[in-house]
């Protein structure tokens, strides 16, 4: 088994971003290769919930604030360790333009306010994908005194127009094509036959408050320069706040083992007024989508929580 390099706590996010402009300098820059799976596996021990911070993300995403934590709240406290393993030279594609296409998270049980708890995050299985190269990253949650994670996740970042290296094996170099749909084939899916169960606005504050409770600064969603600079119109939503703000749909069941797993679609420009449904497809799984409520047709989120017990 692989060990885990243990770092003395979670990173300060607005460092490790700064580490990642400084490696964009040409000739001195850090210079990410395609051409192995990523390395580096690191863990952070006796991390604990600041009560303030999670009031933040509550009131950002309007989830409950209550002693069991948001199933999503884990990303946003893990998001330092995935923004230090993209900055660390193993990684085969650079940090900066790269995006998160799709998320699948489960708790076994609904973590507590009180308790301390371990973090270990590695990435894994470089892929191609249409668009450039996918790796995962995978964070593991472990509470102290339990016997095993209580919340994983696999993170899938796709390196736009990243491709392998001449120097890569052929047995990575010919891995098959990943369309990161883990959901549906299709690149959108049909609008739903029925009314939406509730429409909200997303705003330029409902960024700001989520980007001061996440940490989560890219100027993607801070500004209109920083976004058109991406090839995007103006401000976007993180994709993390979709997914975290169409779970309002399901609020008051959420403190149980499940499994919730998001393909990220077309983004939401802020200010957007977005349309979303919870389609009950039995009594364990249900279908979230968002969606834009002037345009249905243009799909935000595909989503699927599926309760395990």
């Amino acid at each position: 088994m692989s060990t885990y390099e243990t770092l003395p706590s979670i990173p300060d996010l607005s460092a490790v971003m700064r580490r990642i402009v400084a490696g964009m300098v040409p000739g001195i820059g850090t210079r990410h290769v395609a051409d192995a799976d990523p390395t580096s596996r690191i863990e952070v021990t006796g991390v604990t919930i600041d009560p303030a911070a999670l009031a933040d993300y509550t009131r950002a995403t309007s989830l409950r604030y209550g002693n069991s934590l948001p199933p999503t709240y884990f990303f946003v406290l893990g998001f330092p360790l995935t923004m230090e393993l993209m900055s660390r030279a193993d990684f085969p594609f650079a940090p900066v333009g790269s995006v998160h296409v799709a998320n699948e998270l489960t708790q076994t049980r609904a973590a507590r306010i009180d308790e301390a708890f371990t973090f270990r995050a590695h990435a894994e299985n470089l892929r191609p994908h249409r668009r450039g190269l996918l790796v995962d990253i995978i964070t593991e949650v472990t509470a102290d005194g339990s016997c095993g994670p209580v919340w994983t996740q696999r993170a899938t970042m796709l390196g736009q127009g990243a491709s392998f290296a001449k120097t890569a094996p052929v047995a990575l170099a010919t891995r098959g094509v990943d369309h990161a749909r883990p959901l549906t084939q299709a690149e959108a899916l049909e609008v739903p036959g029925v009314a939406a169960n509730a429409q909200w606005v997303l705003s330029r504050d409902t960024v700001r408050a989520y980007v001061a409770a996440s940490g989560d600064s890219n100027p993607i969603h801070t500004s209109n320069l920083g976004a058109k600079a991406f090839g995007f119109p103006g401000v976007i939503a993180h994709g993390m706040l979709s997914a975290a703000t169409v779970l309002r749909l399901l609020e008051g069941t959420l403190d149980r083992p499940l499994r919730y797993t998001v393909e990220f679609h077309k983004p939401v420009i802020v200010p957007a007024r977005i349309a979303a449904w919870a389609l009950y497809a039995d009594t364990a799984t249900t279908n979230l989508q968002l969606r834009s409520a002037s345009k249905p047709e243009k799909l935000h989120l595909n989503a699927e929580v599926e309760f395990l017990s």
